[in-house]
């Protein structure tokens, strides 16, 4: 049985992915102090947690015992030493799939999470969400930001992932606040090991001794962003959201985004500056500073600072076009390469069915 599940519940945004990937690259140094990160790979958490979202609760089929999320309880508890499960879909849950978490686990439960300020992380979410085929613009998303109407699917989805004094309420009171971590992520210009060594310290880990040098989940430059929410635009005008196409989140978040135009130089970022933010993300640290979670980091490092960038207004059509041909030329690029590799594999199907057929003769 493992002795300790350390539960990373994101938030989004919040170095979740380089977490993650630091873990999913170190697991033989992680072996030799007893630690585990759960499943074969972590894309098995990711189904896990996707269907204890869509089963469970009330109005949902029950948690079928063969399916992923069961799967990984039962390997997580048997499992010794300490086991760590990193997925960012956890931090919106309610109080009734929190109870469901908690009570199936058998270790010792200690959940973390890592917020990052309000400036930086509306500007993420927006540019999260036009890579997952919203067509919302900037000014749309941040009106809806501001005006935390639960009845608006924005608003309603940023702040269900990005309310970190109700998320951490929530989860402190359901699991004990003896069994909850607040780990905030260092300013900009803080040391780019500095997220690990805090999470590290969670672990009760020397931080020096992993390997940091992993894949980083880069974001979109302004242009790129608006020439993508272009094309959601033109994709839902059949009624059918970009999202919904079949594909989309291959074809264009993987292969076109990921791919092809995230880290393009020279892009423009994306500028915060509004005065409600600065206010509304004080309301926030002061909110956790009330509650008196335990805190690695600084709850100070929650307060938003402007961030540098320009209004999307001020990005060029011909920044856009920049964007939207070397896209279109990454994709011909695709195209090509998936193109040769299925003729050849007609062609070895031919000469293998040839092959039979001199046999056969």
């Amino acid at each position: 049985m493992a002795e300790r599940v350390v539960l990373h519940i994101g938030s989004m945004k919040s170095g979740t992915s380089f977490i993650q990937n630091v873990l999913g690259n170190n697991g033989d140094e992680l072996a030799q102090h007893g630690i585990s990160f759960a499943g074969e790979r972590w894309r098995d958490q990711v189904a896990a947690v996707q269907d204890l979202i869509a089963s469970g609760g009330p109005n949902q089929p029950p948690l079928d015992p063969a399916g992923p999320w069961c799967m990984l309880v039962d390997s997580i508890n048997a499992a010794p030493g300490t086991v760590v499960v990193s997925m960012e879909f956890l931090a919106p849950r309610v109080t009734r799939k929190i109870e469901i978490i908690r009570d199936s686990l058998e270790g010792r439960l200690e959940v973390v999470l890592t917020g990052r300020d309000l400036a930086r992380n509306i500007a993420a979410m927006w540019l999260e969400s036009v890579q997952n085929g919203s067509a919302v613009t900037w000014d749309d998303y941040l009106g809806a930001v501001r005006s935390e109407d639960n009845q608006n699917p924005v608003a309603r989805n940023f702040w269900n992932h990005q309310g970190l004094a109700a998320i951490a309420r929530r989860w402190s009171d359901a699991v004990g606040a003896d069994h909850f971590t607040l780990m905030t992520v260092p300013a900009k210009g803080a040391p780019s090991n500095l997220l690990w060594e805090r999470f590290a310290q969670v672990l009760e880990l020397d931080p020096g001794a992993f390997e940091l040098n992993v894949r980083a989940n880069r974001s979109i430059g302004l242009a790129t962003a608006m020439t993508l929410r272009h094309l959601n635009e033109i994709l839902g005008r059949d009624g059918t959201p970009a999202a919904d196409h079949k594909f989309y989140d291959l074809l264009v978040k993987h292969l076109l985004t990921k791919r092809g135009l995230v880290g393009r130089r020279g892009e423009p970022t994306l500028a915060v500056d509004e005065r409600w933010v600065i206010k509304r993300g004080a309301a926030e640290v002061a909110a956790l500073r009330k509650q008196g979670h335990r805190v690695i980091g600084d709850l100070d490092e929650l307060l938003p600072q402007k961030v540098g960038g320009v209004h999307p207004r001020q990005v060029s059509l011909e920044q856009q076009l920049d964007a939207a041909m070397e896209g279109l030329a990454k994709m011909t690029e695709i195209g090509m390469e998936r193109e040769v590799k299925h003729r050849q594999r007609l062609r070895r199907r031919k000469q293998q069915q040839q092959k039979q057929q001199r046999r056969n003769a």
